[in-house]
């Protein structure tokens, strides 16, 4: 296996505050392989200009070739290294539950990538408080070795998935086995496949923003992204 080595000290973390103040829904956005907590964070005033959602980003523990912060090794795409994928999870879930203190029925948790991999893995992992909904662009559910995904964590859930169709890192079908395992789970899944390579496609960032609007219906969001 590709030799290891950690970023010392905690996770680095990122926080946009929204403007009400403490008391705002949260968006969470993981960085995908070789980047770091600063890559998404100019998303949330794309995603949210009006600055109604809270922001949270999180840097990956791992540094690996060729530079960067990683989740986990990748012996095969779709098959994360079972020790360095659950040490991460295990970090990003102590970061994010005790230090950040989220309100997962608050929070929408997505990312690129291997931010998308974890950002499944947070939300359908077994024991996990299931969040408001799951963004997954250019991601898949992971076939880890010691975890698998919650037969009930899908119930109800809203999940966006956003892939693009000739990707050459992550290819589609991975995308399209996501849909069909949380449909089959019973989870709402809004699905949009483009035409483009591995990268978070502009065309989709309008349907983003609505699906983000629609998870938080209270008067305070029903606003969100408008006027």
């Amino acid at each position: 296996m590709t030799d290891v080595a950690r970023h010392p000290g905690a996770l680095p973390r990122r926080i946009r505050p929204a403007a009400s103040g403490e008391d705002a829904p949260t968006l969470v956005l993981l960085h995908g392989r070789g980047a770091d907590e600063h890559d998404l964070f100019g998303l949330f005033d794309v995603l949210d200009p009006a600055r109604r959602l809270r922001g949270v980003t999180v840097g990956a523990p791992l540094s690996l070739p060729p530079g960067g912060r990683h989740w986990y090794v990748v012996p095969r795409v779709g098959y994360p290294d079972p020790a360095t994928f659950r040490d991460s999870l295990a970090a990003l879930a102590s970061v994010l539950d005790d230090e950040v203190a989220i309100d997962w029925t608050r929070t929408v948790v997505g990312g690129f990538s291997q931010g998308a991999v974890m950002s499944y893995a947070l939300g359908l992992g077994p024991g996990r408080p299931r969040p408001a909904g799951l963004l997954a662009m250019s991601g898949f559910i992971p076939t880890v070795e010691g975890w698998q995904p919650d037969p009930g964590a899908g119930r109800g859930l809203a999940v966006m998935i956003a892939h693009g169709d000739a990707d050459p890192v992550i290819p589609v079908d991975f995308a399209r086995s996501a849909r069909r395992h949380l449909e089959r789970s019973g989870a709402t899944v809004t699905y949009r496949e483009s035409s483009g390579h591995h990268h978070i496609d502009p065309r989709v960032i309008p349907e983003v923003q609505r699906w983000l609007s629609d998870r938080f219906p209270d008067r305070a969001s029903a606003e969100l992204f408008r006027g």
